[in-house]
Order: structure tokens, then C-alpha cells, then sequence
């Protein structure tokens, strides 16, 4: 059986995950697609094997009696209400981080997928799909370094434009570390804070670039992560664990190794998509088996919360220099594994 897929947003990831639901993946089809630039949906619909109806609004393609399940990957402001919109009409649905724009947001989605009382939502958190980071989890839980003391990490761009502000280096960047190390510690926050070092020139007014993100998780395990989005040199997701025995790193991404001009080389993958291509395929076939089977088991709304709840506490951080609480509530039995 196909699952019929709604698509909400035809942006870079719009059209990025149609193209993969279309001709990578297997199991689904696309039937109907929305943007608020209509240009951008019509030439969606128009990808090689893509048939697909196209709808003025994305509360359109929710209510399509052809669609079965939605795909958001609209404006981050809109994920809220399209959730929810879906939630409400019994459609599973995944959504692109964040899951809303803030953690009171993400708490109204938990609330009504509990109130409807069977999971609906997945978050397009996919860094627990990426081989790298499944197996430096295996090394953390299978205890070959001992108990981990303390993370460094970093996620590095090499240049964002000037529409990009010093929040959205939480919002939109951190965003995948505050989910993806939960998972790799099973651990949550106390307390962040946030530091500025003499900013790159290659930044401007309303961003201050790089910044350091420095966590305590209730463990007690220390966490520092740097945002760096100006780098200029590449794409560049790190993670070090340290361990009580021993220490483990995240692999690099597969790459040629070549000795020429006298030099000693690796390349460095400068495009976001590339670096996690293959995650991107696993996060999207999970949820369309998943959906299938009539169990979903990826990122949930309640991971989306958490990660919204440390993201709010980052913002706070940002501004007034010092720590801040983070504090998360019990998780609900309705999320438990």
C-alpha cells in the first residue's frame, strides 16, 4: 500500500524531501503540495515523478481527502498551526524543526496529540538517523568509554546571509544539538549559558558570530557547544565525548584522502544537505513505515518540546549573560518508549 503525502512548504527542504519520497524512497507518493510562493509549489509538482494536486493554502492540502499523511516544511511560524490542523483531522504528520516557535507552542501541539491519544506527530530531527551519530551512541550506551564527564562540540557553517540574527543560532542551529545530544546522553538540561568571543568580521550588526553554548545536564555531564556561521571553510558538525576510560569522537564524513601539489588533503563538505543526505532519507522512510504499521517512533513532539524548553532558556542566556534554569517537566507515560 502507498501512503498519499501532503507537502506544506516547497522551499530548499520542501522540495528536497519530495524529490526523495518520489525517487529515493519507497512506500509513498506525493499527491498534493502548497507554498506561499505559488511559483515554488507549481515547480515542486513538477519534479520527475512527482503528480501531484497543488493547493493555494496548506490547511488545504490537510483537509484533501486524498491526503493520508503531512509533510511541513513551511515557514518555521506556520509549523504550529499547521500541526495542529493536522492533529485535529487524525493525519499523522512530520514536521520540519522546530516544531514550534516556542516551548509553550510545542506544549499546546503535546497537549492535543494526547487529547486525540494515539501518536500523530514526528520531528524532523534527523541526526539520531545519521550512521555517525548511531554509532557513537552504541560506543556511549555499550559503556566502552565509561560514563561520559564532559562534551565538546561544534556546528559550523560557512556563511549565512544577512536576514540570519543572533537568535537564530539557537533556533535554527543549536536547535539539532539541544535534540540530538538528549538522545546521544539520555539525559536532559539543568542549566546553560551562553558566551560571546570577539566576533568574526565576516559577520554584521544583528549577528553576534561565533557564540559558546555551555550546558549542565541533570547527570551532570558538561556540555560546550560553538556556533560558528561564518566559518568560511566548510560544513562542519563535531562532537567529542570524554569519557571516564575513554574518549569518542563523531567520524567524519566519508571523503578521498589525496596526497597532490605537495600538499595532504581531505575535503570538507560545504553544503548542509550533503553532509546529512543519507539521514534524511532514513528519518523520512521511518515515518512513511511507521506510518504504515500505525506506530510512530521517531523524534516526537515531546522531543520537539524539550528541545523548544532548552532553546527558550538559551535565548535568556543570550541576553543576560549568566546561567539559566533549564526546566523541563516529567515526561508524559504517553511518551514513554
Amino acid at each position: 500500500m502507498t501512503l498519499k503525502l501532503g507537502v506544506i512548504g516547497a522551499g530548499a527542504i520542501g522540495k528536497e524531501h519530495i524529490r526523495r519520497c518520489t525517487q529515493v524512497l519507497q512506500g509513498a507518493t506525493v499527491v498534493a503540495v502548497s507554498d506561499i510562493n505559488p511559483d515554488s509549489a507549481w515547480a515542486a509538482a513538477a519534479l520527475p515523478g512527482v503528480c501531484a494536486e497543488v493547493y493555494a493554502d496548506g490547511h488545504d492540502v490537510i483537509r484533501s481527502t486524498d491526503v493520508e499523511a503531512v509533510l511541513i516544511a513551511s515557514w518555521d511560524p506556520t509549523h504550529e498551526e499547521y500541526t495542529l490542523a493536522a492533529i485535529a483531522a487524525g493525519k499523522p504528520v512530520f514536521c520540519e524543526k522546530p516544531l514550534a516557535m516556542s516551548a509553550e507552542g510545542c506544549r499546546r501541539i503535546v497537549d492535543a496529540e494526547i487529547e486525540a491519544g494515539r501518536r500523530l506527530v514526528q520531528v524532523g530531527f534527523m541526526r539520531p538517523y545519521d550512521e555517525g551519530y548511531r554509532a557513537l551512541k552504541k560506543a556511549i550506551d555499550d559503556g566502552a568509554i565509561g560514563a561520559p564527564l564532559l562534551l565538546r562540540c561544534a556546528h559550523r557553517n560557512p556563511k549565512v546571509d544577512e536576514s540570519y540574527t543572533t537568535d537564530m543560532a539557537i533556533t535554527n542551529t543549536l536547535i539539532h544539538e539541544l535534540d540530538v545530544l538528549r538522545w546521544l546522553l539520555n539525559d536532559d538540561y539543568r542549566s546553560v549559558q551562553v558566551r560571546f568571543p570577539r566576533s568574526t568580521s565576516h559577520t554584521h550588526g544583528r549577528l553576534k558570530d561565533p557564540q559558546i553554548v555551555s550546558f549542565e545536564t541533570r547527570k551532570g555531564t558538561l556540555i560546550d557547544v560553538e556556533i560558528f556561521v561564518n566559518c568560511q571553510y566548510g560544513y562542519d558538525i563535531q562532537c567529542e565525548v570524554v569519557g571516564e576510560t575513554g574518549v569518542a569522537r563523531l567520524p567524519e564524513p566519508s571523503a578521498v584522502q589525496m596526497r597532490r601539489d605537495a600538499s595532504l588533503s581531505t575535503a570538507i563538505l560545504t553544503d548542509w544537505k550533503d553532509r546529512f543526505i543519507t539521514a534524511y532519507d532514513a528519518e523520512l522512510q521511518a515515518f512513511i513505515n511507521d506510518v504504515a504499521a500505525g506506530r510512530l517512533r521517531g523524534p516526537s513532539a515531546w522531543d520537539g518540546y524539550a528541545a523548544s524548553v532548552a532553546a527558550d532558556a538559551c535565548l535568556k542566556a543570550q541576553k543576560n549573560g549568566g546561567s539559566v534554569a533549564i526546566a523541563l517537566p516529567e515526561r508524559p507515560s504517553f511518551y514513554a518508549c
